[in-house]
């Protein structure tokens, strides 16, 4: 085989329409980024968008940017392959908004800086700090990059039957990093923005089809609610088996695999994700409980406050005029992504039904493509119609992965070039050296977060996106939510709580990931087999397990108290002008109140 041919060796067996609907998803995406590259000219187009992005574009590019592969493939994937438990996972992160919108928008964009090290320096007047903040940019960024290179992976595999995994994450790393560079904030708003409608789209009609052709969801719910194979009617009741029988030939339910949880197991609210540890360590269904209820409390927490803690979120909110136009936009931003979030985990569910084999998939051949693969079933019935549905949903998992780590990579490479190159190594940098060095640092981090993204095959999108938000909320969250309503903070304890909260969940959280990858067959398990034994540890303790699978129940509270307690005790460091920054934080902007430290870093050198 020539190597000219060697790219296309895969085309072979790639349907034309699934194919063209993702090519066409990629190329307007790059055009796009093209042409919106032509009007990022500043610093502040390249950081904050210019601060002029409205209340509606700017809902539309942060819901676009926030419902990643682990809303639009990782939900319907888990929902599938975990049951109802991970609901848990939609719920929690509509109402993160919730916090964002009551404690942190306004006050945030009211202090006026361009990152979230912006603001941590400027409330406690430290350069330190800064560097300190930087760090913690960096570690939830390439946390939450990697399932989204998981999904570009598990994407590219599906269209090009023959493309290696690694191969998707290293094309879809490539487009992204090219229009970051170009374009900066700017550059990318209107992508997101209207990537949000593309996945809107893409996620509802197929739904809206399937249902019309397999049954409503009620019934494939009530087909899911017993397996009467595998139940005897006594324990369930002939009434409720006579109707799941009903239900499961209405819909042409499939036997499930043998690795699909039983249905009784799949509609507890102790199902298969929360009871992962007790059951490895060999517990009673009574003995669990106390953990699956350890493990959801913590799953909530980490989704909500990590959602008011993620850095490329919160440096959203610097683009809006003011700090009114913040509150309205995440106001939108809760019914749009709310509107999103009803669909995923019907995907889950009809999965469950017509796609069992999918439980015996392993890395981007399980339940996490359920969302491109449920489509094609409508091929035998209608020919054309499945090819092009699927072909729909392969540009809504395109527009997700895509927005989600542009916007991530925005925030580092954000990081790196205001923060650590224009603010540490290089202050005196012009404007112009600053925004050649942001190009340079997307080129970086892109290729970074590809080596990161080629590593997590075997790990659940959603998974791995709930660990990055549990980071979030032990480090950020504390951060900025103690800053801004508390004004005894001083900058030993907000640096004391955000090291300690965040490293311990950052740990914790590789932990268990190492472990996981480690029971891998192929060559993950060999180059993490070193931390096989960390199971069999796991197994004798499984409060230990959960408690690193979710940290956020402990590492949250922790984070808090010690910024109190270091505040406490370091009383006399609070800023002396904390009274003039709580009153920027939180008064009207109509009575034209200015922060001087943001005043003076405005006229700095690159502004």
């Amino acid at each position: 085989m020539s190597a000219l041919s060697l790219p296309f060796a895969f085309l072979g067996g790639v349907d034309p329409w699934i194919f063209t609907f993702a090519f066409v998803t990629v190329a307007m995406t790059i055009w796009m980024g093209f042409r919106s590259a032509k009007s990022s000219k500043t610093a502040s187009d390249f950081f904050v968008a210019g601060r002029s992005v409205s209340v509606g574009w700017n809902a539309s590019a942060i819901s676009g940017e926030y419902l990643s592969a682990a809303s639009f493939m990782g939900i319907a994937g888990m929902v599938m392959s975990s049951g109802y438990d991970a609901l848990w996972y939609p719920v929690c992160y509509a109402c993160g908004y919730l916090f964002l919108l009551l404690f942190i928008a306004g006050p945030l964009r009211r202090f006026g800086a361009y990152t979230i090290p912006d603001f941590a320096e400027g409330r406690y007047d430290s350069p330190l700090f800064r560097k300190i903040a930087v760090c913690f940019v960096l570690f939830i960024g390439f946390f939450y990059t990697m399932p989204q290179m998981k999904g570009a992976g598990t994407t590219l595999a599906y269209i090009f039957p023959g493309m290696p995994y690694w191969g998707g994450v290293l094309l879809v790393g490539a487009v992204i990093t090219l229009n970051v560079a170009l374009g900066g904030m700017k550059g990318i708003t209107l992508v997101q923005a209207v990537q949000y409608w593309i996945k809107l789209f893409a996620i509802s009609v197929p739904i809206f089809v399937l249902l019309s052709v397999y049954g409503f969801y009620g019934t494939h719910l009530q087909a899911n609610h017993v397996n009467p194979a595998a139940a005897p009617a006594a324990i369930v009741g002939e009434a409720d088996n006579s109707r799941a029988t009903e239900a499961a030939a209405e819909v042409g339910r499939k036997p499930l695999v043998e690795k699909a949880p039983a249905d009784t197991s799949w509609v507890s609210p102790f199902g298969p994700l929360t009871t992962k540890a007790a059951k490895a360590a060999g517990l009673t269904a009574e003995q669990t409980k106390p953990y699956s209820l350890l493990y959801t409390y913590s799953l909530i927490m980490a989704l909500v406050c990590g959602t008011a803690g993620l850095p490329h979120i919160l440096v959203r909110f610097y683009t809006n005029p003011d700090g009114a136009a913040a509150k309205r936009t995440t106001m939108w931003v809760m019914i749009l992504i709310g509107v999103f979030y009803v669909f995923p985990p019907v995907f889950g569910v009809i999965g469950r039904n017509l796609m069992p084999e999918l439980y015996s998939g392993v890395g981007a051949k399980g339940t996490d493509k359920v969302v491109l693969e449920l489509p094609t079933l409508l091929s035998a019935k209608y020919g054309v119609l499945g090819s092009i549905l699927s072909g729909i949903t392969c540009a809504g998992a395109f527009a997700a992965f895509m927005s989600t780590f542009s916007g991530l990579l925005v925030s580092m490479t954000g990081a790196l070039a205001h923060d650590v190159y224009g603010r540490m190594i290089k202050p005196t940098a012009t404007a112009e050296e600053r925004m050649r060095m942001f190009k340079w640092c997307a080129i970086l981090v892109g290729g970074i977060s590809v080596v990161l993204g080629a590593f997590v095959e075997n790990l659940e999108i959603a998974f791995m996106v709930g660990q990055a938000f549990a980071i979030a909320a032990a480090s950020y969250f504390p951060l900025l939510f103690m800053s801004v309503w508390w004004r005894g903070m001083t900058m030993k304890g907000a640096a004391t709580g955000m090291l300690v909260g965040g490293l311990s969940s950052l740990v914790a959280a590789a932990l268990t990931n190492v472990s996981t990858l480690a029971l891998d067959k192929g060559p993950m398990g060999k180059i993490f087999g070193g931390f096989a034994p960390l199971n069999t540890y796991w197994s004798h303790h499984p409060l230990l397990r959960t408690l690193c699978d979710q940290p956020a129940i402990w590492a949250v509270p922790l984070a808090i108290v010690l910024m109190v307690v270091v505040s406490k005790a370091t009383a006399s460091d609070v800023p002396g002008d904390v009274r003039m920054k709580m009153l920027v934080l939180h008064a009207p902007e109509k009575l034209g109140l200015k922060q001087e430290y943001i005043q003076e870093h405005a006229a700095g050198p690159g502004h």
